[in-house]
């Protein structure tokens, strides 16, 4: 099954690669890396995590902060966003 981003989550990763860039050289990178990584992990079980929401399903990241909200379609599987758990907190 293919995925593929919509646009804002596109936005979103490409800006925190950047930001975590920013914080220590290299962090961006793998950032990046987990972020594919945990999308791999989705392509491969994708109904392994519970519902986010009626159309929705959050799988977390293991080294970072951050949850990858997708949805799972007839075609392709769409990554609706970047999480932050700490956006969650607020």
């Amino acid at each position: 099954m293919n995925y593929f981003f919509h646009p804002l989550a596109k936005k979103e990763l490409d800006e925190t690669i950047d930001y975590y860039n920013e914080c220590q050289d290299g962090l961006g990178i793998e950032f990046a890396r987990e972020a594919y990584k945990t999308i791999q992990i989705i392509l491969q079980f994708p109904k392994a995590w519970p519902p986010f929401s009626k159309h929705t399903r959050r799988c977390l990241t293991n080294c970072f902060p951050y949850g990858i909200v997708y949805q799972i379609s007839i075609v392709a599987y769409i990554v609706i966003t970047f999480l932050s758990d700490i956006a969650l907190c607020l």
